[in-house]
């Protein structure tokens, strides 16, 4: 385990947040085990780690013809792009467990192009790439192309918002340093 401190901000004692928030915190650390640094690091803020995972929770769980696996590429994939270490090495570890392939974020993190996988999803993660780089140049063709690709107008907007939101995301976690926890390197490799 790494003592580098896991935030350039104070990290808050757990007992010391709101109630829901402690709840929320000590829920994931019984599921996964230990608590994901981005829950401490974000709780600096607590109004702002809630509005975080309420608006995270909507996108990533809701009922979508996007696999979770698929939701997990965009974010990997985007957050390679914007050189966020966190987001890459903790969605890495949950894209590997989803998709139950221990290759598969370390492609996506070099080039999805090159990536073992479908066309539809290639063609899914340029958007999602433009989404982060060039949204003002979105025009019907983007559209086209992926409804070519069996995406619904509600798909676009899945992709769409999974990657504005991470580039939030990586933003956030790039200013403030968050270390990925140790135990995501090794998640999902086998």
């Amino acid at each position: 385990m790494s003592d580098q401190a896991i935030s350039r901000y104070p990290i808050p004692e757990i007992k010391d947040l709101p109630e829901d928030l402690q709840e929320l915190i000590l829920g994931v650390q019984e599921k996964a085990g230990f608590i994901p640094n981005v829950f401490l690091t974000l709780a600096h803020r607590p109004d702002e780690l809630r509005a975080f995972f309420n608006y995270h929770d909507a996108i990533m769980l809701r009922e979508s013809n996007l696999t979770k696996a698929e939701k997990e590429m965009i974010v990997v994939t985007t957050s390679s792009d914007n050189n966020c270490l966190y987001c890459v090495v903790s969605h890495g570890a949950i894209l590997r467990i989803y998709s139950k392939n221990p290759l598969i974020a370390d492609q996506l993190t070099t080039n999805h192009h090159k990536a073992d996988i479908t066309d539809r999803q290639k063609a899914m993660l340029d958007f999602a790439l433009k989404v982060s780089n060039d949204a003002q140049s979105i025009g019907e063709s983007d559209f086209d192309l992926l409804k070519s690709h069996a995406f619904t107008e509600e798909d676009i907007w899945d992709i769409a918002a999974i990657t504005a939101f991470f580039g939030l995301s990586n933003r956030m976690a790039n200013l403030t340093s968050m270390r990925p926890n140790d135990e995501f390197f090794t998640m999902g490799r086998g």
